[in-house]
């Protein structure tokens, strides 16, 4: 097993302090969407409180990263790749839109591997974290998929050439091409991403990891999702950017309310 921080000196200080004060953690892979082939790995996400000192001191934690398998080596079926963002840095990155970091927020229950008062509040109040700039990261995503399956992001078309022999194409990159418009679209019109992604999409996207549908299906399906994003960037009924000073105070609020009732200020102050 093999446990990377962001800090390679303080890997086992940055393991305790994912271990000991997660707030909220679920799936965020292939699982989660309900669109899976059985050979799936499990990608999960959470978010912790790091300590006062690493957030006012010289340390810092950012995120720790866990992998089953080794780093360079593929994860298969049954590996678990984890990452535990700091409560900071994961609303910088949803404040900004990433697609990948705003699916804890919408993740149900029973997805869930821990939760707290803090990850219910998070989850409760999504809007606070959403404005029309997803729209332009969802897209951009949905871009990057396609350049890999299409082969324009580099000389390798794909590290699943697997994939290609089967069906001619990387199937998983197609799929994650056509879920992001889907579930940026989703997100820019009704201010939530429905998890599992709802029928007739989940089928169709299913179909499409299997190879029942052409790569030229999925591009077609992606450059109509990639137009409707494009109109919601400015059409959306979302401010243009979220409310920095809301997410300010309500982090201010949430870090000193932790720390106190884990007593972890009385060591510092």
């Amino acid at each position: 097993m093999t446990a990377v921080s962001s800090n390679p000196h303080s890997t086992s200080a940055f393991q305790t302090i994912a271990d000991e004060h997660t707030v909220l953690r679920g799936q965020v892979g292939s699982g989660l969407h309900g669109v899976t082939t059985g050979a799936d790995d499990r990608d999960e996400m959470g978010v912790c409180i790091e300590p006062p000192e690493y957030v006012t001191g010289i340390s810092r934690f950012e995120q720790y990263l866990y992998r089953t398998q080794p780093e360079g080596h593929r994860s298969g079926a049954g590996d678990l790749d984890l990452v535990v963002y700091s409560l900071r840095k994961w609303a910088r990155l949803a404040a900004a839109g990433n697609p990948t970091v705003l699916l804890l927020a919408f993740i149900p229950e029973h997805e869930l591997v821990l939760n707290t008062d803090v990850g219910r509040e998070l989850q409760a109040r999504p809007e606070r974290w959403l404005s029309r700039q997803a729209a332009a990261r969802f897209g951009g995503y949905l871009v990057s998929q396609r350049a890999q399956l299409t082969g324009e992001k580099s000389k390798k078309h794909t590290n699943r050439p697997e994939l290609v022999d089967v069906y001619g194409f990387d199937t998983k990159f197609a799929y994650h091409m056509v879920r992001l418009g889907l579930q940026g679209v989703e997100l820019l019109t009704t201010g939530r991403i429905t998890l599992p992604i709802p029928e007739p999409d989940r089928t169709w996207l299913t179909e499409l990891r299997r190879g029942e549908h052409t790569q030229a299906e999925a591009l077609d399906r992606a450059t109509d999702l990639l137009d409707q994003l494009n109109h919601l960037e400015r059409s959306a009924d979302l401010p243009q950017r979220p409310d920095q000073g809301e997410i300010d105070r309500w982090l201010t609020r949430t870090y000193l309310a932790w720390w106190e009732q884990r007593g972890l200020l009385s060591g510092v102050l």
